[in-house]
């Protein structure tokens, strides 16, 4: 168990200034002025007390961060972007051990105290991405909770072998079962979507599937996703990530998806991408279906942006949604805290007496600004140990 800790002087979701008494990994009081003399003591600044933020959707297998800046050449389609990807990859001979553990380090600085990560798993690559991703797991399990997708990134059907893999991915320690663009990357939705549903009622796992089909195509797609939920009862563990096809159909259409994805909880994730249409956040969420975000790919071989900030990825998916009111914005964050850690399952997610001690105070008055300013962190704090402080992680090698 983590000694106990007192978090001084912040403001819980931005309300009255309060102290937090933090014992065995979960919060125990919130009040003025508490006293414990037996706890480190952090002063938290007036700065506001959100619970930590959560990245939904990343590849930390494929990250360049903290590596020499690589000018990038990646053309413009899936296809192309695959195919540069492994021409950089054997240029550079990282390691995904190397790639994610830099990522997650600046993730836990960031604030983030969970992560959904895809895995490419290939017959290229064989289970060489994963194992390097587990390792990073298990060297930063005190700072970090992560879920592993096994990621079949160049298809499954139209490689040989890939199925197999991806059996053997779940067997050595992935937690979901990934899929990708059933019609055009293997051009059998109905063997991809059988297969991948197959994998996950075999081994009891949810599915996190790639959609970036666009229009009537991506529709049909996750019409046969919310079948398979439904034939399967997997119900509430299913997750569509990007579903550009949401942002493509006619009202009367979308309104029939909702009620699909609503009917089968089938949750959606964005990341408020800058040049196609995406999910209509502001629809989706009077609906009541489940949105959660990720910072996708963080300097990478598919492009140079991220940096792992969830604030900095709110605003930009309030920015792609038109978001002007702090009413609006504040759902931005919504998005990037408690629709995450639904997806992510996390239990007792939150900064109220009970929860676990995964928390971040941000310096800002209000939530909307410190999203806008993309406020430095003041403290990251997981399982109530303090594991980043201004800006900087604390977990060394």
């Amino acid at each position: 168990m983590s000694n106990p800790l007192l978090l001084r002087n912040v403001r819980p979701l931005e309300g009255e200034a309060q102290d937090v008494l933090i014992r065995d990994g979960h919060i125990s009081r919130v009040g003025p002025s508490l006293e414990a003399p037996e706890a480190r003591v952090v002063d938290g600044r007036g700065g506001i007390l959100l619970p930590g933020l959560v990245d939904a959707h990343t590849h930390l297998d494929k990250t360049h961060w903290g590596q020499p800046w690589h000018r990038h050449s990646a053309g413009p389609t899936i296809a192309e972007r695959i195919a540069n990807e492994r021409e950089v990859r054997r240029q550079l001979g990282y390691s995904p051990a190397e790639q994610s553990a830099n990522q997650v380090r600046q993730a836990i600085a960031m604030g983030t105290t969970h992560i959904r990560t895809h895995v490419d798993i290939d017959t290229d690559v064989g289970l060489a991405h994963l194992e390097g991703v587990l390792a990073t797991r298990e060297r930063f399990r005190d700072a970090l909770t992560m879920q592993i997708v096994a990621f079949p990134q160049s298809g499954l059907l139209v490689r040989p072998g890939t199925k197999e893999l991806m059996a053997e991915a779940m067997r050595a320690g992935a937690d979901l079962v990934g899929g990708i663009d059933p019609s055009s990357m293997d051009r059998d939705p109905v063997g991809h979507l059988d297969s991948i549903f197959a994998l996950a009622e075999q081994q009891g796992r949810g599915v996190d599937i790639h959609l970036h089909e666009p229009g009537m195509l991506g529709a049909f797609a996750l019409e046969l996703i919310a079948e398979r939920t439904a034939a399967l009862g997997m119900q509430g563990r299913v997750t569509v990530s990007h579903a550009f096809c949401l942002g493509m159909v006619d009202d009367a259409y979308l309104e029939q998806l909702t009620r699909l994805l609503l009917d089968n909880r089938i949750a959606i994730m964005t990341h408020g991408p800058g040049h196609i249409e995406f999910p209509p956040v502001r629809r989706l969420l009077d609906a009541g279906v489940t949105l959660c975000c990720g910072s996708d790919g963080i300097r990478d071989s598919w492009g140079p942006y991220g940096n792992a900030d969830m604030l900095e990825r709110a605003m930009l998916v309030g920015f792609r949604s038109g978001f002007r009111h702090d009413e609006d914005l504040e759902h931005t964050l919504d998005i990037v805290t408690q629709g995450g850690a639904t997806v992510m399952e996390a239990e007792a997610y939150g900064v109220a007496p009970g929860c676990r001690a995964d928390l971040a105070v941000v310096a800002g008055e209000t939530r909307v600004e410190a999203m806008m300013n993309r406020a430095p962190r003041i403290a990251v704090i997981k399982h109530g140990r303090l594991v980043a402080a201004d800006g900087d992680c604390l977990i060394r090698d």
